[in-house]
């Protein structure tokens, strides 16, 4: 049985960009309506050619221990065997889509 933790792969929208992140940690998180994702696994890079993509993450997300993404912002939470490489691109449309509430009270 292995001991070391599950490794997830992030997909959601912020701002108009895709992004996908690799991280240890995902939860509900204490806040209503926000998924918590923690622990950001990032590529060793050892070669010479490096991805832009990816260090605009590592550097967006650089002293980021935790984030709290809202619910309707994740597109899909993966759990995967090894880590690819994290990325942001943009999205075909500029259009953001107005969120939708998660809990309306009754009146």
């Amino acid at each position: 049985m292995s001991t070391s933790k599950p490794l997830y792969r992030v997909q959601f929208i912020s701002n108009a960009e895709h992004y996908e992140v690799y991280v240890r940690e995902v939860s509900q998180g204490a806040m209503f309506g926000f998924v918590e994702i923690g622990d950001f696994v990032w590529d060793s890079h050892s070669s010479v050619v490096v991805d832009p993509s990816q260090e605009k993450l590592k550097s967006e997300f650089e002293s980021v221990t935790r984030t709290y993404i809202p619910m309707h912002n994740v597109l899909r939470i993966d759990e995967v065997k090894k880590h690819g490489t994290a990325k942001v691109s943009e999205l075909s449309e500029k259009v953001t889509r107005f969120p939708k509430p998660v809990y309306t009270p009754k009146k």
